[in-house]
């Protein structure tokens, strides 16, 4: 059975903090923090806002911008997140509850920055085995819960927001082949530590916040989304003259410039959110679809490249049409 994303709907907290905000907390300045990782400003949630609550609110967003878009038939749920309120209950149940949707299996996954793009992979499986018709699948982080805010190499980067995609069974296929995988030796490289004191046996920060190696990093999504857009392409039998847009993880604006470089791309055709909104994680994609859709960039029919990428080191990709 065929599967298609029919609406998407976003929710970014009220308060928006500026780069000088961090001038007062540690040693830097907006046009450092410009110049490094192209973001501009981005959204803290209220201290009595969690990732859950923003979910439910991007739900509602997505239902208020499609009108006659109905929930009650949704059979599964699935949430891509690293800052859930709770292990357990998982983020998908308390969605299910406050939306009171009868019927549905609910799913948390865990894949860092690429949860939003794995979340469609696995609703495109479940409507192809038949075993179910419309998925709701969201991203949304509370990053700024997690932030160890004297780190200056990593505070700035860290906002917080929530995605939703609706993802339904379809006569004509509108979500392409998919791709995926894992470098998971580069976990002590981007972590959020929890009960464990050790990654792969190597020692690390119990501290309860993110910790990153920007260099590590930097050079291993370069490298790897560079490729991996090329095996996208390759497995769909397209090119990158067929895609009207290019949706990265908005991890940081000089990853994206350098792989559009290395693809030889213009920037035009890259879509993103960080400037506006930091590095949201499993939020960035969706962030950034709304934007352009909003701006009216975006039109029926387009072809568009999705791929997230983040802590594991861990990646997943697709192709659809809007």
């Amino acid at each position: 059975m065929n599967s298609q994303i029919t609406a998407i709907g976003v929710y970014a907290p009220d308060q928006v903090i500026t780069n000088d905000w961090f001038a007062d907390k540690i040693e830097t300045n907006n046009e450092w923090i410009i110049s490094r990782t192209g973001i501009k400003q981005r959204r803290f949630a209220a201290a009595d806002e969690y990732t859950s609550d923003m979910c439910i609110k991007a739900a509602k967003k997505l239902q208020a911008e499609n009108p006659g878009t109905s929930f009650d038939d949704v059979d599964f749920i699935i949430v891509g997140t690293t800052s859930a309120d709770q292990v357990m209950p998982n983020m998908a149940s308390q969605i299910q509850n406050a939306l009171n949707i009868q019927n549905t299996g609910c799913l948390d996954i865990m894949a860092a920055c690429a949860g939003f793009v794995y979340g469609i992979i696995l609703a495109k499986g479940l409507i192809a085995a038949g075993t179910h018709k419309k998925v709701l699948v969201f991203g949304a982080e509370t990053l700024s819960k997690f932030t160890d805010f004297t780190d200056r190499t990593s505070c700035i980067l860290f906002g917080d927001g929530a995605g939703v995609a609706l993802v339904e069974a379809a006569e004509k296929s509108k979500i392409f082949s998919t791709i995926n995988g894992t470098d998971g030796s580069h976990g002590k490289d981007l972590y959020l530590s929890q009960h464990a004191s050790v990654v792969n046996g190597e020692e690390i920060v119990p501290n309860g916040k993110i910790h990153q190696n920007g260099k590590v990093v930097f050079k291993w999504a370069i490298q790897t989304i560079t490729n991996k857009v090329g095996e996208l392409l390759s497995k769909n039998a397209i090119t990158l003259d067929d895609l009207d847009w290019i949706i990265l993880h908005s991890a940081n604006l000089r990853i994206i410039e350098a792989v559009a470089q290395e693809l030889n791309v213009s920037m035009d055709k890259m879509l993103t959110s960080i400037e506006l909104y930091g590095n949201t994680s499993s939020a960035s994609i969706p962030l950034a679809w709304d934007l352009a859709a909003k701006s009216g960039k975006i039109k029926p029919g387009n072809k568009m490249l999705l791929l997230g990428f983040g802590g594991g080191l861990t990646y997943a990709g697709v192709i659809i049409e809007v």
